[in-house]
């Protein structure tokens, strides 16, 4: 099942292990059952504390492999072949159930170790989603730390029926104790924030009485990692918010224009990024959203205030507003009710769950068709949906797509609204420009690939100068309308939006940022509580 190089690897990996740990298999006679047993043979001939069970008892759902930890009782489970971006979930689970210390905080441990009741976690996955591992490991995690947490993996594309049954259009889909519990990429902050409910407030507690920063970078993407570690460097109290680290990178599946890097993709280089601030003395503070900035010369104590959803205040004599882009989305009736019920923005996530059926690609840009041809080698129809009346994908693209006998660029196309049955997706309706009249297309998916919306709203009231489009004004240093705040990124008027510009313009209105320090006088509050 493995490759000599992918064996030579991981049993470098399983060295580490300190407790035996059993691959207890329940198997049926599907093709998949084979590959998962000769997976759970292969791992097991690479190091003595790995011991492989059958046992047709011990799950209904078949074909599955349960990691288990037979001393602690805990089990971990793969429903279906945990290859593709699910295998370093497998490797991780291999190595936290045998032993290998978790790379978490010690009080986060401490929770997860403290959570009461029996909770049975399922995670509908496609093997193509790069946002699903997040979701397994993290849950993994927990149930690696607390038997009382049971864990298990599903290919959507495995079991079918389940997905059909239980009205899945969008992966990764989380169940605990058979319920929905999330839809999407979830933190373990976030997850523990759903089962402990003393959680939320404790960590708003501790982020109210951080002392003030001299940079607080506000986005963890690649403009936010750039700046945070060019004012760490600069040896300044420097801190970040963000909702989730990485941005939008942690959506792309692949980069191949990132100089130096021939080829990588976006969670990896998204991890890279969280691991280089970390080298620093940066605090991190992830799982937060902005809400509102109130500039200095409106605060009692002189420091710019940002406040968060949570309602914690930081405060900072400089701010770096780094908080990105968005997918745009089509604005039109049953769009939002059909969120994750056919409507999709991930091809490349949620793009297995409609094997063999007809869907859409709203947009012709480079995202768009580039979708349409991912698709097409999994769908039974892709029919690609343009406004204009010209394409803007690159040619080489465009002529793919067109030389797919099952893709179908229909032009001057506006989409007009989402048709559904109160539970999934049954067709969109668009108007044809050209002649005004209104056509329906049957269809189970729609994915909106239609470019991006800048995340500014939260500034609305804070004086900072918005474009037209809601992108952040700034100079050629970085600097916006308001003395001592800064931008940098997606979210800026900068024209192209490129991971690498992002990393420039982060670093740049960094080094802003200093400057202003430098010829700026701190808060006197500050200097007295120096003194």
């Amino acid at each position: 099942m493995l490759d000599q190089n992918m064996k030579t690897q991981l049993k470098a990996y399983l060295d580490n292990l300190k407790s035996d740990v059993h691959l207890v298999l329940s198997l049926d006679d599907s093709d998949t059952a084979q590959k998962l047993h000769g997976l759970a043979t292969d791992i097991a001939s690479l190091n003595d504390k790995v011991k492989v069970f059958e046992d047709a008892a011990a799950s209904a759902r078949k074909p599955i492999m349960q990691v288990v930890n037979p001393e602690k009782q805990t089990a971990l489970g793969f429903a279906g072949l945990p290859m593709g971006h699910e295998f370093t979930s497998l490797v991780l689970a291999l190595l936290h159930s045998g032993g290998h210390p978790i790379k978490l905080e010690p009080e986060v441990i401490e929770q997860i170790a403290n959570l009461e009741g029996e909770m049975n976690f399922e995670v509908f996955i496609s093997l193509s989603c790069q946002n699903c591992p997040d979701v397994v490991q993290a849950l993994n995690m927990m149930a690696a730390i607390n038997p009382n947490v049971k864990m298990t993996m599903i290919d959507g594309a495995a079991f079918q029926d389940e997905v059909t049954e239980r009205n899945i259009m969008a992966v990764p889909s989380v169940y605990l104790n058979g319920e929905h519990f999330a839809s999407g990429r979830i933190s373990l902050s976030e997850i523990l924030k759903k089962v402990d409910s003393g959680a939320e407030a404790k960590q708003a507690a501790a982020l109210n009485d951080k002392a003030p920063y001299e940079v607080l970078v506000v986005g963890g993407g690649p403009a936010g990692a750039s700046a945070a570690i060019y004012a760490a460097r600069k040896g300044i109290r420097t801190g970040v918010v963000a909702e989730r680290f990485g941005g939008q990178v942690m959506d792309t599946m692949g980069i191949e224009n990132f100089i130096s890097v021939k080829e990588t993709e976006g969670p990896k280089l998204a991890m890279a990024l969280e691991e280089h601030v970390k080298d620093y003395d940066v605090d991190i503070m992830a799982e937060q959203k902005a809400a509102n900035i109130v500039r200095a010369e409106k605060t009692e104590d002189g420091y710019i205030h940002v406040e968060l959803d949570s309602g914690v205040t930081l405060k900072s004599r400089s701010v770096i507003l780094s908080t990105g882009a968005r997918w745009r989305e089509m604005n039109v009736p049953g769009e939002q009710e059909y969120r994750n019920k056919g409507v999709a923005y991930c091809p490349h996530c949620d793009g297995p769950l409609f094997k063999g059926k007809k869907v859409a690609v709203i947009g012709g840009g480079n995202s768009g068709i580039e979708a349409a041809i991912d698709l097409a080698g999994l769908v039974e129809h892709v029919t690609v949906l343009e406004f204009a009346d010209t394409l803007r994908a690159d040619k080489v693209l465009v002529d793919k797509a067109n030389s797919m006998s099952n893709v179908t660029i229909i032009k001057q196309a506006q989409s007009t609204e989402v048709i559904g049955d109160g539970t999934r997706v049954t067709a969109l309706n668009y108007t044809d420009r050209a002649t005004g009249d209104e056509k329906q297309i049957e269809l189970a998916g729609i994915f909106v690939q239609i470019g991006l919306v800048p995340n500014s709203e939260f500034l609305k009231d804070s004086g900072v100068a918005l474009s037209e489009r809601g992108e952040i004004e700034v100079s050629a240093k970085g600097e916006t309308s308001v003395p001592g705040i800064f931008a940098a990124g997606d979210v800026t008027t900068v024209p192209y939006k490129q991971i690498i510009i992002a990393m420039g313009e982060g670093s740049k209105a960094s080094l802003g940022a200093f400057d202003h320090l430098i010829r700026t006088p701190a808060p006197q509050t500050n200097q007295q509580e120096v003194a």
